[in-house]
């Protein structure tokens, strides 16, 4: 069974983040490292999070310090670095893999315990996929859980749109490292990044984890705000804005101006 290289970037939210290793822990597929990033929570809060959940799961909480601000606890491995942002987090992460297999696992996704298994098992019967992605629930508080549906893998529409999320199984041999300029839009870079270098994608058309809401996704709007009269509400106005703003960035970086 070949081993999957779990990266979770983290930053404060630790009841969120609690939620989402437990489902790290909890997945069928058990063969697992687990690469915490601490991007500069509060001191000690991110580890007291793994010590309790691990015994909770009846693991020996036991710790091992080295000089590299890295803890090693069971297969958890927790490295602590001041605040730079999530892709510089996960490049971090990207440096401590040693699995043949690796997924971005945001601090805010709860999965179902058979997401692993299932995006492990869409790559073994796609041998020409670099990568596979699934559907995804999202919680909003004003919209309840809204289902975000991705799409068979095309360039051109990807082009355009963005509709794979960043928690998606890569084999480590395709993996690229992270825009860390790119405060939004970064998964969207990412995989124009890796298509344009030849990389497909296969897709899961089930809906394998759930977003808490957290980071730039809690500035989600429905496509009627960026329609007239919408986009120009005072309340939406620079929210829309901001949004465009950053599109342009990535679109011209692609060339897709």
């Amino acid at each position: 069974m070949d081993l999957i290289s779990i990266i979770i970037p983290v930053y404060n939210r630790t009841d969120r983040f609690r939620h989402t290793l437990s489902s790290a822990l909890g997945q069928t597929y058990k063969r697992t490292e687990i690469i915490v990033v601490d991007d500069g929570s509060l001191k000690n809060t991110v580890p007291f999070v793994i010590k309790d959940l691990l015994k909770f799961h009846n693991y020996d909480a036991s710790i091992e310090e080295d000089s590299d601000a890295l803890l090693r606890i069971e297969n958890i491995q927790y490295y602590r670095q001041e605040n730079k942002g999530a892709p510089a987090a996960r490049n971090r992460g990207l440096e401590l893999v040693k699995g043949e297999y690796v997924i971005f696992w945001d601090a805010d996704i709860v999965a179902k315990p058979e997401m692993l298994q299932k995006m492990y098992d869409a790559l073994q019967k796609n041998p020409e996929a670099n990568f596979t992605y699934s559907n995804y629930g999202l919680w909003l508080m004003a919209y309840g859980l809204k289902q975000m549906r991705a799409q068979q893998f095309n360039f051109n529409i990807l082009k355009k749109n963005n509709y794979i999320h960043t928690t998606s199984l890569i084999r480590r041999k395709d993996i690229i490292k992270w825009d860390e300029s790119l405060k939004r839009f970064q998964d969207w870079d990412y995989w124009l990044t890796m298509v344009e270098q030849g990389k497909k994608g296969v897709w899961i058309d089930e809906y394998l984890f759930n977003i808490t809401g957290s980071g730039t996704i809690s500035g989600w709007l429905p496509k009627c705000a960026y329609k007239k009269p919408w986009r120009y509400f005072p309340w939406i106005k620079s929210r829309v804005k901001k949004y465009e703003e950053a599109k342009k960035i990535v679109m011209k970086k692609h060339g897709l101006l």
